[in-house]
């Protein structure tokens, strides 16, 4: 997504893009995005997997289509954030918390973790009573 927000920054102030780099001015499934001037009612599309909806002031790629390019669509973020997540790595984030999944097979949380409506707890199960049975 940096490549592309960096052709759109190359672009000439006139020329006509098949995409944009902008700001959301309205948050939501259907956000409205500020990029040579205010678009609103905008479907989101994401990759596979994520489920993500933009709040107000997120920088977004639109992507435009159809004939003309009449049609446009909120592609995605560019965050700063990501910078630390080596090609082919993925997070999910929200205010206060996020997922973490890298090549190596490590999955990072942030935030608290609930599972099956349950706060998780580490077990505190003294070691020395599993080696005593043989692990049972």
């Amino acid at each position: 997504m940096m490549w592309l927000s960096r052709r759109l920054r190359e672009s000439a102030a006139g020329e006509e893009t098949a995409a944009d780099l902008g700001v959301t001015t309205i948050g939501g499934e259907r956000a409205g995005v500020y990029t040579r001037g205010e678009v609103r009612d905008l479907a989101l599309c994401t990759p596979g997997g994520l489920l993500w909806r933009p709040k107000s002031g997120d920088r977004v790629v639109v992507l435009k289509g159809g004939p003309g390019g009449e049609e446009a669509f909120v592609l995605g973020t560019e965050d700063e954030t990501a910078a630390d997540l080596a090609d082919g790595e993925l997070r999910l984030y929200a205010d206060g918390a996020s997922v973490t999944l890298r090549n190596d097979g490590t999955v990072s949380i942030s935030g608290s973790l609930i599972i099956n409506g349950e706060a998780y707890k580490p077990c505190t199960c003294d070691t020395a009573v599993g080696a005593e049975t043989g692990g049972v």
